[in-house]
């Protein structure tokens, strides 16, 4: 061996057998933004013990109605109110805006004017309801913005606030007056749970104080509707012309000492609502049980199911944008 060789051997660590590198550290886990309350053992097989809150974008005004859209690799659509916008949120991290502005007109600093729920119909066009202009409108494909509602018996609706499609294709919505300046704004005497059918035609079935949230159970037997003004949830029974049978109470939260209120929900495929409430996500079985909370740092206002498998929650939550992977999937 020349003495070069020999010099360069023990440069590497010694001849007759190198070193064995040093193992690289494991990569700290991200910290969870946000807590987990596990109230019931069966919580454990929807929520897995190891699942992060992931905190995926901030900066906005106040966030809503979110939205996954099955096209090219998923995207999310939610609603910035105070900033009049639908933002549109990538896998890979994109935030960009899908509408701006969704109110036209001039209207004062802050004043909650954008949309709220958003939702795909049957045909993949975006529908949205506008709150306040009174209206639920539709943005297909190809851009063209129309009016799918805007009255009931020749007045103005109140402030359309969540939606929900019925496998028929009727369209179930709430007419809360929370994106008017006033709640003495509204135009309709009471705030309303309407039906549109597949051919136009607008029905009144039931009324509450403050309706918000919407769902549907898997099998469409019944509708969920939150209550804000009272942080409460009811559930009413379907018929098959439509029509609602008479509301239960499914949950009352109004005990709870945190903040946050009944608002947006969906339903999973084994039935359980997560309903956004007071502190943030209850998981509520069909039987009005709540079996744990999810809380996110920010109060959530609403979720949505995303991704291919739909085993991701989403939730909008005051100024940002959160999610988490569950052991369940969601219905829609």
């Amino acid at each position: 061996m020349s003495r070069w060789a020999l010099v360069a051997c023990f440069l590497i660590a010694g001849c007759g057998g190198a070193a064995e590198p040093e193992p690289a550290p494991e990569p700290e886990p991200e910290p969870s933004a946000g807590t987990i309350d596990r109230l019931d053992p069966s919580f454990d097989r929807l929520v897995p013990a190891g699942a992060v809150i992931e905190h995926l974008a901030e900066g906005f005004g106040f966030t809503e109605g979110p939205a996954w859209v099955d096209e090219g690799d998923g995207f999310l659509l939610f609603s910035d109110i105070p900033g009049n916008r639908i933002v549109k949120w990538e896998p890979d991290g994109t935030v960009g805006d899908f509408l701006a502005p969704v109110y036209e007109g001039e209207h004062e600093a802050g004043r909650l004017v954008g949309s709220n729920g958003i939702t795909v119909d049957p045909e993949g066009d975006i529908v949205f309801t506008e709150h306040f202009n009174g209206r639920i409108s539709r943005m297909s494909a190809d851009g063209t913005r129309s009016v799918v509602v805007d009255s009931y018996e020749g007045g103005r609706l109140n402030s359309p606030n969540d939606l929900d499609y019925h496998s028929n294709g009727a369209l179930y919505f709430t007419d809360p007056p929370y994106g008017l300046p006033s709640p003495e704004d509204r135009a309709q005497d009471v705030n309303g749970i309407y039906r549109l059918s597949p051919d136009g035609e607008l029905a009144r079935l039931a009324e509450l104080p403050g309706p918000n949230g919407i769902a549907f159970s898997p099998d469409e037997s019944r509708l969920y509707v939150a209550d804000s003004s009272t942080r409460q949830w009811f559930v009413y029974p379907l018929a098959e012309d439509g029509t609602l049978g008479e509301g239960e109470l499914l949950l009352d939260a109004s005990a709870s000492e945190e903040s946050g209120s009944a608002d947006g929900l969906k339903v999973d495929e084994l039935g359980n609502l997560w309903a956004t409430g007071p502190g943030g996500v209850w998981v509520i079985r069909p039987d009005g049980l709540h079996l744990g909370t999810i809380k996110p740092t920010e109060v959530p206002a609403n979720v949505a199911w995303g991704d291919a498998d739909r085993r991701t929650l989403y939730m909008t939550a005051r100024t940002g944008l959160y999610r988490i992977r569950v052991n369940v999937a969601g219905d829609q």
